[in-house]
């Protein structure tokens, strides 16, 4: 199973809705859901996760599971048994989050440091939520240090996860090579024979990173976030059916900026495409001609001018290509 990961200000509905078009992936974890003194409405659920509207799954048909994120566990089992109502395809819970805002409102990582009340959080949501949603926690290696890993790993276990996402760092350590595979390892030995099901996250850039971590960690089950948005083809490698060439992702361009302009403010949109271009380029030497191009444009005419002469000049290379491939 390959699932793609959570990342704030990143990987929304619109990023998954476009690498989830290309293959390989087999469920989506959406971003936090913050959850503090209030029950939300059901329209703050689905302004995070669209895909709510959609039976939980985007247009290619992948389930996105929502997560939550917050610190007290009667606000966080009225939360997901509201969410409940709206059928999704599981409960997330953030154990992990390494945002300073976040941590100071005791929420995400710094939660770690009490792996008694990560327990009462997990356990209250599975009792709030119906038996047939499965709950899951995505979770680091600690706080600042990873001594209570093992704690916390037990904690989410006795409580009724049925799988826990373990990043290989902790939040001190961020998000700063390498991924710590080997602590995963551990981790899973300190479990009981039935445990949830582990899947590993953390510095899965390439094929060769993949098979490395499955084989230090022992985990069959990964979890891969910068490394899918850098390489859209990389899930779909790592299930040995090949890459995704650039020709692939550039009919998404439009349909990507399309939901930016739908969804995001005016004067943030140029830069919602330069975030993912940015990614792109490290795969993808058209990707950092084109960034290259857009660097300094904020106007959104000017970027969807760039997009229309992107997709014409790459239709007519497409074209030139099978041509000079036909037999003479």
């Amino acid at each position: 199973m390959l699932l793609l990961a959570p990342m704030e200000g990143l990987l929304d509905a619109t990023l998954r809705d476009v690498l989830t078009r290309l293959g390989g992936v087999d469920r989506c974890t959406s971003e936090f859901i913050r959850i503090t003194n209030t029950l939300l409405p059901e329209r703050a659920f689905i302004r995070v996760v669209p895909e709510l509207l959609n039976g939980g799954r985007t247009v290619a048909g992948v389930p996105v599971r929502p997560q939550l994120l917050g610190s007290d566990p009667t606000l966080m089992a009225e939360n997901a048994a509201r969410l409940a109502t709206l059928q999704p395809p599981g409960i997330d819970l953030n154990f992990g989050c390494p945002a300073k805002t976040v941590n100071n409102s005791r929420g995400g990582a710094v939660l770690l440091d009490e792996p008694e009340l990560v327990g009462r959080i997990v356990a209250a949501v599975r009792r709030a939520v119906p038996a047939h949603i499965p709950v899951s926690a995505k979770m680091r290696l600690g706080y600042l240090d990873d001594a209570r890993a093992e704690d916390n790993a037990l904690a989410i276990t006795d409580a009724g996860a049925s799988e826990l996402v373990i990043h290989a760092r902790t939040k001190a350590q961020g998000y700063k090579p390498p991924a710590h595979w080997e602590r995963i390892a551990q981790v899973a030995q300190a479990l009981p024979a039935r445990r949830p099901v582990l899947i590993a996250n953390g510095e899965i850039w390439c094929v060769e990173d993949a098979r490395r971590c499955a084989a230090v960690t022992g985990c069959e089950h990964l979890m891969i976030g910068r490394g899918q948005i850098t390489d859209p083809g990389l899930a779909s490698a790592i299930r040995g059916e090949g890459g995704v060439p650039w020709s692939r992702v550039v009919p998404l361009l439009p349909l990507f900026w399309a939901r930016v302009s739908a969804r995001v403010e005016r004067r943030h949109r140029a830069g919602r495409l330069k975030q993912w271009l940015n990614y792109l380029r490290q795969r993808h030497p058209e990707a950092q001609a084109a960034f290259d191009e857009l660097r300094l444009h904020h106007d959104p005419e000017a970027i969807e001018a760039w997009i229309a002469r992107a997709q014409a000049a790459w239709g007519c290379r497409e074209a030139a290509s099978a041509e000079s491939a036909q037999p003479c």
